[in-house]
């Protein structure tokens, strides 16, 4: 059950189930790290769920805090689906780059192809701050290149800092 809010008219938020949850635990993992969820292939939200129950379960990370769901217009390649966003916080004691590895294969898991720039997808994972560093190599670029630009990024932040 969700609790569904409209901003205007071509964005909706949605919170409740496991999308506004903050951990009442102490991490021992060395990094914290802001990631970007989203999807519109499927039922996006159901997916979410699922990826908060696997998070959960990963001693590899630990879950701290999941922010609000936005439905929000596609951009880049408009004709699809809209998109659903939000953030995760993790902890983890992988570094950057293993980390960003790490998510590549949890994308594949649930059902991430590649077919072109901007194209649907079931999920799509993105580091957008890693324990306030700035990386910029040719994989890998944080913070993440125009996150403040995007209202699926600027709006579920808002719910969580």
């Amino acid at each position: 059950m969700y609790i569904k809010r409209k901003l205007n008219k071509s964005l909706q938020t949605f919170k409740g189930l496991h999308f506004g949850y903050t951990s009442k635990h102490k991490s021992s993992h060395r990094y914290t790290t802001t990631i970007g969820i989203g999807g519109n292939i499927g039922d996006v939200k159901r997916r979410f769920e699922h990826l908060f129950v696997y998070l959960k379960r990963d001693k590899r990370v630990e879950l701290i805090k999941t922010s609000l769901i936005l439905k929000n217009p596609s951009f880049g390649y408009i004709d699809q689906d809209d998109f659903f966003n939000s953030i995760i916080i993790l902890k983890t004691s992988m570094q950057a780059s293993l980390f960003l590895d790490y998510l590549l294969r949890v994308e594949k898991k649930f059902g991430r192809t590649r077919s072109f720039k901007n194209a649907p997808r079931t999920l799509d994972l993105d580091i957008i701050f890693f324990n306030n560093r700035v990386i910029n190599t040719k994989k890998l670029q944080v913070p993440h290149k125009h996150w403040f630009k995007r209202d699926s990024v600027i709006i579920p932040l808002m719910d969580i800092r």
